[in-house]
Order: structure tokens, then C-alpha cells, then sequence
């Protein structure tokens, strides 16, 4: 390959992945209107701050820590350390081909910082902003890190040890386990740990119904999540030569069956069926480029019904006030997709192969068990240190007012005073 050729491709590649960090950076915008969506409107404006605010927090986390503890590689070493060459602080020579490293940063950044996103979604309407920022400090820092580099930088060797045990490593090729999981059972220990919202149950523990505030924002959101999926996905490849058509279409039949199971399971619920979507997505990203379409169908449609039946049995039973149902949607339904790799991954069922049930077990409950420890400690110790939850008459006014001190219609609002 001439050097024109060679910096085309390596040029080729710079782009593609920045078009994926790009589509995945604009999922959050669909976490935001998720959650505007669903929160009621004293907390509309909460939620969006929250999250943008939470995505900076997490750039530089990771930039500072994060990225390192996963990878090894950051961002301030002298360049004569690091291969030999003369250079400061800034040597572009550590970032070749043209600044694909970079990229990739960027690219790994947004699933970093997707799992406060997540966490958001759970702990609305009665979280403290800073302590808030906080944990997402930590967790995007120390916590995700560890574990995403565990599996996709094969840190301390628990991949290999699961390839000498099982057969094959663990397989998650774009984060059913590593983001969603994580961040589903790290929200999990958060909401436990801040409590139920005022009002959520009575006295002898009924559910008191609180209405989503605006079905068409829900709704938005969920789009522009399935939207930037497939950046989420299909660009996970990291190149263009490794880019699959095949992880595209279990994509989207994922998502279908997700959809088409959720509406059934919660009978025409418009934000079941909106979130069915999303719980399809989740489930499928973990085999997503080893699987028949019809096992990435059958792997959305169990997780749209799994997500539907164990959002209700977590509010009704386990009186779990997770305000999105993030820990049935990322949690569960990552925790079934790492799963669901390894039976619908598997050549005897359609699949590429190259996978072991038990690997996949192993990989996924464990990384769930990993996050629940850690959403215990983190919040856990913000509680007894600083304190978590806005006071109930805070939570009263609605964190739009007691957190930012304006309302998402302040014109509107005054006029009705």
C-alpha cells in the first residue's frame, strides 16, 4: 500500500469512527427526553442539565482517569517514555494513524459516559445535583473503567481464564453487559439508597401512579436512542474493514422485537412500547455481529416482554421507585443479552459461533454483581457523607425550582402566579 493509500484508509477509518462517536454522543440527547418525558414537569428541567452536566463531568473523568484504568493509555506522559522519541506533553506521534486514537477516545468516551445517563433515569425527581456529579466522577473515573477493561482491553487476565475454563472468552461486542448491565444494577444500588419519591406508595405500600408529563417528549427520546444505536452498534467494528452488515439488521430486528413484545406484554402502553424499542437494543448488543437475525428477533421479543413484567414486579413488589425502570431495561435486559449471545451466538442455532454459553454466563452475572457492589459503595458512602436526596419540601417545589431556580415554561408559570 502506497503512503497515499495507507493515509486514505487510515484517513477513512479516523471518519468512521468519528460518525459513530458522534451518533452515540446524540443518544444522549435521547436520554435526556426520555427522562423530560417521563419525570413530572416540576423536574423537566432537572433532567436535561443532569445529563449534559453529567456527560462533561464524565469527558473529563475520563480523559483524567478513566481511559488509562481501561486502557493504559493516557494523555500526560512525556513521549520519550512512552516509545523512545523526543517530544512533550502534547506528541501527536502517540496518536497515529492521524488521530485515530483520538477518535477512538472520543468513541469510547459516550459509552463511558452513557452509564450516569442511565443512573439518571432511576434516581429522578429526589437526587442532589453535586452529589450527583460526584458519583458520576467516581464511577466514570474507577468503576466502569475497571471492568470495561477487563473485557475488551483483557486486563488481569480473566479473559484468559474464562478461555482456558469455558472454551471461549467472554463476548460482548458493544455492550449488553459492559455499559448496560453496569450501569442498570449500578442504578440499582442508587435508588435503593436514595429512597422512594413522596407520595409513591401509601401507608400500607399501594402504588400511587405518577404520570409520565409528556408522552410525545418520552417518545422523542426513545427515537433518537434507536436513531444513534446503530452508531452504538454497527461502528463498534472500529474500522471499516471490520464493519458488518450483519450487526445492522440484528439491530434493527432486535429493536422490532422489542417493540412487537412490549406491546402485547403491556397491552398498547404507549411507553412500554416505546421503551420495548430500546429494551431490544440493549439485549442485541452483545452478539449482535454473531447471531441469525431471527435469534437477534427472538433475543429483542424476550427482552421487550422482560422488561415489561419486571418493571411492574419491581414498583409493585419490590417497591423499587426506579423512575425509568433502568434497572429492568439496562440491567435485565443486558444481563439476558449477555446471555442471549451465548444460545442464539452458537452454529448449532444459526449463529457465527465462537462462543461459550458458559463463558457468556459467567461474564454477565458477574459483571452484574460487580456493578450492584458498586453502586452500594458509591452511594452508599455519598449518603453517609454528604447526603443524597433534596429534602422532602425540596422535592415538594420539584428540582426544576429548588436545584436551577426556573421551570421549563417560566414565562407561563409567572403569569399564573
Amino acid at each position: 500500500m502506497t503512503p497515499v493509500e495507507a493515509g486514505a484508509a487510515n484517513g477513512a477509518d479516523v471518519f468512521f469512527i468519528l460518525m459513530g462517536a458522534i451518533l452515540v454522543f446524540a443518544m444522549h440527547s435521547g436520554f435526556a427526553f426520555l427522562e423530560v418525558g417521563t419525570v413530572r414537569h416540576k423536574n423537566q428541567v432537572n433532567a436535561l442539565v443532569k445529563i449534559l452536566v453529567d456527560f462533561a463531568v464524565s469527558t473529563l473523568a475520563y480523559f483524567l482517569i478513566g481511559y488509562g484504568v481501561a486502557y493504559g493509555m493516557h494523555f500526560f506522559a512525556p513521549a520519550a517514555t512512552l516509545n523512545g522519541n523526543e517530544g512533550g506533553l502534547y506528541a501527536p506521534h502517540l496518536y497515529a494513524p492521524q488521530g485515530r486514537d483520538l477518535v477512538k477516545f472520543f468513541f469510547l468516551l459516550t459509552f463511558a459516559a452513557a452509564i450516569p445517563a442511565i443512573i439518571s433515569g432511576g434516581i429522578a425527581e429526589r437526587a442532589r445535583f453535586w452529589p450527583q456529579a460526584a458519583a458520576t466522577a467516581i464511577i466514570v473515573a474507577l468503576v466502569y473503567p475497571f471492568f470495561e477493561g477487563l473485557v475488551w482491553h483483557d486486563n488481569l487476565g480473566v479473559q484468559a481464564w474464562l478461555e482456558a475454563s469455558f472454551g471461549a472468552k467472554f463476548h460482548d461486542f458493544a455492550g449488553s453487559v459492559v455499559v448496560h448491565a453496569v450501569g442498570g444494577w449500578l442504578a440499582f444500588g442508587a435508588v435503593t439508597m436514595l429512597g422512594r419519591r413522596v407520595g409513591r406508595y401509601t401507608k400500607d405500600g399501594r402504588l400511587i401512579g405518577f404520570p409520565p408529563s409528556s408522552i410525545p417528549w418520552l417518545s422523542l427520546g426513545s427515537w433518537l436512542l434507536c436513531i444513534g444505536w446503530f452508531g452504538f452498534n454497527v461502528m463498534s467494528a472500529g474500522s471499516l474493514a471490520a464493519v458488518s452488515g450483519l450487526v445492522a439488521m440484528n439491530s434493527l430486528m432486535a429493536m422490532v422485537g422489542g417493540i412487537l413484545a412490549a406491546l402485547i406484554a403491556g397491552r398498547n402502553d404507549p411507553g412500554f412500547v416505546h421503551n420495548g424499542a430500546l429494551a431490544g437494543l440493549v439485549a442485541v448488543c452483545a452478539g449482535s455481529d454473531l447471531m441469525h437475525p431471527i435469534g437477534a428477533l427472538l433475543t429483542g421479543a424476550g427482552a421487550g416482554v422482560l422488561f415489561v413484567v419486571m418493571f411492574d414486579w419491581s414498583q409493585r413488589r419490590l417497591k423499587l421507585d426506579d423512575v425509568l425502570g433502568v434497572w429492568a431495561l439496562h440491567g435485565l435486559c443486558g444481563l439476558w443479552g449477555g446471555v442471549a449471545c451465548g444460545i442464539f451466538g452458537l452454529a448449532a442455532l444459526g449463529g457465527m459461533g465462537g462462543v461459550s454459553f458458559w463463558s457468556q454466563l459467567v461474564g454477565s452475572i458477574g459483571g452484574a454483581a460487580y456493578a450492584l457492589a458498586g453502586g452500594f459503595l458509591v452511594y452508599g458512602a455519598l449518603a453517609r457523607t454528604v447526603g443524597i436526596r433534596l429534602s422532602a419540601e425540596e422535592e415538594a417545589q420539584g428540582a426544576d425550582l429548588a436545584i436551577h431556580k426556573i421551570g421549563a415554561n417560566p414565562e407561563a408559570e409567572m403569569m399564573q402566579r
